[in-house]
């Protein structure tokens, strides 16, 4: 009796559900099925930090802080303290 034949399979079903129940393979299964999502979810995210990441960095160099580096609000207090 090899690995290949069908009926060594099905034995092994039975021994397995008579060991674990259907109830524990079951959760098993589901268990399995939420470990995948939640490792499908993370690295879709690891892509999606990327990208958010590279939006913040153009949004800061398109759009610099006012007040920094501004020479206006300078000559407006030099006028103000003439006066």
């Amino acid at each position: 009796m090899g690995l290949d034949s069908i009926w060594h399979w099905a034995i092994l079903l039975v021994i397995i559900l008579l060991v674990f129940g259907t109830g524990k393979l079951t959760r098993v299964g589901s268990d399995l099925g939420n470990a995948v999502r939640g490792f499908k979810k993370a690295m879709q995210g690891d892509e999606d930090e990327e990208k958010r990441k590279a939006q913040e960095k153009e949004k800061l160099q398109a759009d610099p802080p006012l007040g920094t580096g501004s020479s206006t609000g300078q000559q407006q207090r030099d006028s103000s303290e003439t006066k």
